[in-house]
Order: C-alpha cells, then structure tokens, then sequence
C-alpha cells in the first residue's frame, strides 16, 4: 500500500544551502529560502495577484494557465495549471522559491521538488483576516515587509470604513449559488461564508457542514432568501427561487467569481461589492 503523503510530512530534509534562511510556511513547514528570492514561480492564481500587487511582478518567472490577473500575468511562463504543474519546466526556470496553496493539493508535488531543493513555501489563508495575515507573511518571505505593510494597512482601513458603516445595519438573508443543477451553496467554513457576514448579511446555509455543499431547492426556497448572488453566469437559474423575496424583488446579482474565490487583495473588492448590493441604503449609488 502507497503512504499517503500529508501536508505536514512536506518539510525539507537537505541542508541549508549557503545565503538561505529557514522561514515558516502557513501550515507550519519549515523552508530554506534566499532572504530576496529572484526567481519566484506562483501556483495558484491568487499568489500571483498578490506577488503582482507587492510589485513583484520582474522576478515572478512562472505561473499557471489560470493565472490571469493581472494583464502582465499573460506573459509569464506557464508552467502547467493548478492541478498539475510541470517539475521540469520550474527546475529549467531555476527557481528560487515556488509558493503553492493548500487548496490545489499538491502535496506530493511538493515533496517532489524540495528532494531537489527547490523550496516550497504553501498558503493557506483562513477567512479575510487570514488573506491579510497571508498577504503580510508572502511579503516577509519575499524581502518586500514595507510594501507589504502599505497594502494590508490599506486593506484593514477598507475593511474597518466598510464595518462602520455597516454598524446597526439589518443583515438580509443570503443564498449564494455556485451551481444550480444540481443546487451547490456554500456551508458554515466555507471563505464566501465570512464574507457574506462581513458585508451586512446571512447566509441561509451557514449551518451546513463543509464548505461547498449541495442544497435542496426545496430547502433554499422555504427559507426565502431577500438577496441571491450568483458566483457564475448560470443559464439554469431555478424558475422556483423567482418566487422568492429575492427573485420578486430583483436582487438577484452577479459579482465576478474571481473577487470571490481568489484569496488574494482583491477579496475586498469583492467584499465592498457584495456589501453595496445587500446595502444600498447605506451606499447608494457608489
């Protein structure tokens, strides 16, 4: 029987190469990295909008097919996608330093490249607060804390405006679609859950276990949701939740999946959006 490779067994066992540092990944790994990594390789498509927005956009040598934000991320080498990266295309890149996240799974990747010493640092970002703490580690790491601290300070002011303004505010029922044939929505850990809360609102599913769970439109309906977001353009649209507050009402909207599902800065973007739709009273036309 093969061992199943976890997460934590990923820690580097070869020495410290000369002008390294051992630096603790958001999972508790221990790496070995170059105090100024040069050549950093993203494998996730929210990392490499974060190294963009930490202006390390000259040393990123290598990102995913799905790493397309920003414009600038379309002329990096591709070195696979999330799922599947390429370990050769990274070591002839000659990588300092790859970031992954814990969401793609790679966990036998991982070791794979670190036998070669090429360290891994993994994120995992739990809730806003942890994209924030992630954005400030990423930044550490990466010789980049003074830039780093510019844009969490500005992150965390965005986020403190956004609840005082939201303070007293009603907190309308939310059900949010991520599929509707068959009905997906979002449990009680899931990361579009906090924001949900964040925003001035409730979700109808937050006592589900899991984090993407499906749903009874029967469910979904008897709990007459006042706002509904759709994280995709989707044709099959139950005719049944028309006749929710929601669908008679016309607060059905559509925010762009990647300001949601990407920890990365632009999650507040996706967060004041969301909180404008639930809110207009308090927004306006803003």
């Amino acid at each position: 029987m093969l061992a199943v490779l976890t997460w934590s067994a990923c820690v580097s066992k070869t020495a410290a190469p000369a002008g390294t540092r051992p630096f603790i990944d958001e999972i508790g790994r221990t790496i070995l990295v170059k105090p100024e990594p040069q050549r950093i390789v993203s494998l996730a498509p929210s990392i490499t909008e974060t190294l963009f927005a930490l202006g390390l956009g000259d040393r990123i040598v290598g990102v995913t097919s799905y790493c397309d934000y920003p414009a600038e991320a379309a002329t990096k080498e591709k070195v696979g996608d999330t799922q599947r990266p390429s370990i050769e295309r990274i070591i002839a890149l000659k990588t300092d330093l790859v970031i992954a996240s814990t969401a793609s799974q790679l966990q036998q990747f991982v070791h794979s490249l670190e036998e070669v010493g090429t360290p891994v640092y993994v994120s995992d970002p739990k809730g806003l607060d942890g994209v924030i703490e992630s954005i400030a580690k990423i930044g550490e790491l990466t010789g980049t804390t003074f830039k780093a601290h510019e844009l969490t300070t500005d992150l965390r002011n965005r986020l403190d405006n956004l609840q005082s303004r939201l303070s007293g505010a009603e907190r309308p029922r939310v059900l949010c679609l991520l599929a509707s044939n068959p009905l997906i929505t979002i449990g009680a850990k899931s990361f579009i859950t906090d924001l949900i809360n964040r925003a001035g609102g409730r979700s109808i599913s937050d006592d589900l276990a899991g984090d993407y769970p499906q749903y009874s439109l029967e469910t979904a309906v008897a709990k007459r949701p006042e706002v509904i977001f759709l994280e995709m353009g989707d044709p099959d649209f139950p005719a049944r939740l028309r006749a929710t507050p929601a669908g008679r009402s016309g607060r059905v909207f559509h925010i762009d999946d990647n300001l949601l599902v990407r920890p990365g800065p632009r999650i507040v973007d996706g967060l004041e959006e969301m909180a404008h739709k639930l809110h207009p009273n308090v927004f306006g036309s803003q």
